[in-house]
């Protein structure tokens, strides 16, 4: 059983979905669970430690847990078993001994699970959780994809949709407005402006497609590493994509709400198949798991959009997969900055080749959905700790990550006054989601 798929498109800021979003989360459920005053020690493992402090998981917490979190402890080289972002929560009594630990992961796109069932309790909406049931729906009743979506969620879903819809809309709007660098200590400068300038002058001229997806991708990926409000699609390192592309397709064919919104929810059900069947974890499997996911997802939309059969979205999706495996996850300094930024405008731009490419066939091919998402996660399986957000190989390894010595684990005593290190605040709320 598969949830909703507004469980994949959560609203909330920047920059990660796995290492603020994931971690706020999990912190408001151990104060649920714990009220009152005791001090709370909070433990980071494997990757979630590695790029923790890139990814402003401590700020995040910090704020969250307030004065009751007492002691920050990275164990970027310690990985548990179940998931490479990991995280413990515990009571720390009079004595100084932790008691009461929850031990929760962050497992991509903002969800979480525990050893104690907490997935669980999220609920399953879904029966048909492969792509190849789902074809098979299709040619027995006849109906898009987006139907089955209709037909097993709640009515209250395409309010939801339309609202994550003017979330994404409004990341692009503000986007392509705002110039300057981003925080960190790379000093990014923002691009989305000055190429949406550009993009202006090109309608009529072979750079027009990409010129446009390039300012909108980069829009949303900027306003995310700034720490603004988007949705998860299925990440905020790679929630640039779907927006670009649809936004592009409503311009171009000229679209009412209503179809792009029956875009968005083919997009979702695609997401939510890769992330049953596969990952959406950049600490699990790598970048394929999220801008592959995103590309896969924006490129089933657009086939739909442009007029493709269900085979055809499904041809359109596996060549979004097909054609990022092996991508590796890699940010510079731990930030979602380099190389994710730019990857957001390519991945938006492949999804569009990909709908068209699939357009030109009968949606018949070698490699189906299913094989390609199975191969994603093998190969992210595969894949060397250092090539999945740990910021120590790849291109991250040309600007080595200084925030850990390898081999070692490090705490923190936390200071409330203690200046925070890229934004005056930062804004962790899910939405409601």
């Amino acid at each position: 059983m598969m949830p909703s798929i507004l469980e994949l498109f959560r609203i909330g800021h920047g920059p990660s979905s796995s290492h603020t979003m994931g971690p706020v989360r999990a912190a408001r459920m151990y104060l649920a669970r714990h009220a009152g005053y005791d001090p709370i020690q909070v433990t980071l493992f494997g990757a979630l430690a590695a790029t923790g402090r890139g990814h402003l998981t401590d700020i995040a917490l910090r704020e969250t847990l307030g004065p009751r979190l007492v002691k920050l402890v990275w164990c970027p080289e310690t990985t548990l078993p179940r998931h490479p972002n990991a995280m413990r929560f515990e009571i720390i009594d009079a004595a100084g001994t932790g008691t009461d630990p929850w031990v929760v992961y962050s497992i991509g796109g903002g969800a979480l699970a525990s050893d104690d069932g907490l997935e669980a309790q999220v609920g399953g909406l879904y029966t048909l959780t492969t792509m190849a049931s789902l074809l098979k729906h299709c040619q027995e009743t006849g109906l898009p994809l987006w139907r089955y979506v209709d037909s097993v969620e709640d009515p209250n879903l395409w309010p939801e949709l339309k609202h994550r819809w003017e979330i994404m809309t409004a990341a692009i709007n503000q986007g392509i407005t705002v110039e300057g660098t981003l925080p960190g200590d790379l000093k990014l400068e923002r691009r989305a402006a000055t190429a949406f300038r550009k993009a202006r002058h090109a309608w009529n001229t072979p750079l027009a497609r990409g010129a446009h997806l390039g300012a909108y991708a980069l829009a949303v990926s900027e306003q995310n590493a700034a720490g603004g409000e988007i949705v998860t699609a299925p990440t905020c390192g790679s929630c640039g994509v779907v927006p670009a592309v649809l936004r592009y397709c409503q311009q171009i064919l000229d679209l009412g709400e209503t179809e792009i919104l029956r875009g968005l929810a083919t997009a979702g059900l695609i997401g939510n198949l890769i992330k049953t069947n596969g990952s959406i974890s950049g600490a699990e499997v790598g970048c394929q798991g999220e801008i592959g996911t995103a590309c896969a997802m924006a490129a089933g939309a657009a086939a739909w959009l442009l007029g493709g059969t269900p085979g055809q979205v499904e041809y359109a999706a596996e060549m979004g997969i097909e054609h990022h495996l092996g991508l590796t996850c890699d940010p510079v300094l731990g930030l979602v900055q380099i190389p994710c930024i730019e990857r957001n405008a390519f991945a938006a731009m492949r999804a569009l080749d990909c709908a068209e490419y699939a357009l030109l066939s009968d949606g018949r091919h070698r490699i189906s959905f299913d094989e390609a998402v199975a191969v994603m996660l093998e190969t992210g399986h595969a894949m060397g700790a250092a090539y999945r957000e740990t910021s120590r190989g790849g291109l991250a390894s040309l600007h080595p990550c200084q925030l850990h010595p390898v081999g070692k684990s490090s705490s923190q005593e936390v200071d409330s006054n203690q200046e925070e290190r890229f934004y005056g605040c930062i804004r962790t709320g899910d939405g409601g989601t």
